[in-house]
């Protein structure tokens, strides 16, 4: 059995689980809209491992959501999942953070998922998925318009997923399109596919892995 921690800050959602192999025993989080990672991730870490009568040394993987997202919460969340794996010795398992949200979906087979994060303006962070979660289209920061994602909508169901969904349900009219808004990637949707990773050990090198940040960085 495999104890594996898994950290998602990309965005507002400060979002901590403890599994058992691919289940979910913990979950602690705030979704509130301002960012609390820096207060909140490592008091919810230290919270969720007493609670569950763990302690640091009982961690077999951290598995951190590795963006794209906030810069700010991205290398939080990646800075305390380096931490823990290098002062314990264990893997570090990187999520890509449209996959794991893309997973808040339940499609039927010929449907498509694509989830949106917000990125600013009429921006977007997203990808496409078919309907058991292969990423079919690769991961783009791209401005909205009412021709966007028309080749997808004409194959059939396309659910759009995310906090930058709402923008594109105000330019887009077409009857294959769902609209799922408000959803914030959740550390609960990382834990099969961390526990996948860890089974075939497709883990990161400690020492150098980065967020993928996919925009630079701008003072606003």
């Amino acid at each position: 059995m495999a104890i594996i921690l898994c950290l998602e800050t990309a965005t507002t959602n400060c979002s901590v689980a403890l599994c058992e192999d691919a289940n979910v025993i913990a979950l602690k989080e705030d979704n509130s809209k301002g960012y609390s990672h820096a207060e909140k991730l490592h008091v919810f870490i230290d919270e969720i491992l007493k609670e569950n009568d763990l302690k640091i040394d009982n961690l077999d993987a951290v598995a951190i959501s590795k963006g794209p997202g906030s810069y700010t919460g991205l290398r939080i969340g990646v800075s305390a999942a380096k931490g823990l794996c290098f002062a314990q010795d264990i893997p570090l398992i990187s999520i890509p953070t449209l996959t794991a949200i893309a997973k808040q979906v339940t499609p039927k087979k010929g449907e498509q998922v694509i989830p949106m994060l917000d990125a600013r303006r009429m921006e977007v962070y997203s990808a496409v998925f078919d309907s058991a979660f292969n990423q079919i289209r690769d991961t783009r920061a791209e401005v909205l318009s009412e021709e966007s994602f028309q080749e997808e909508l004409a194959k059939g169901k396309v659910h759009f997923i995310g906090n930058g969904v709402a923008k594109f349900r105000e330019i887009c009219e077409h009857p294959n399109a769902e609209f799922i808004e408000d959803r914030l990637p959740s550390a609960k949707e990382m834990s099969t596919i961390a526990y996948d990773k860890y089974k075939i050990s497709d883990i990161e090198d400690v020492a150098y892995f980065e967020p993928y940040y996919l925009k630079d960085f701008v003072a606003g």
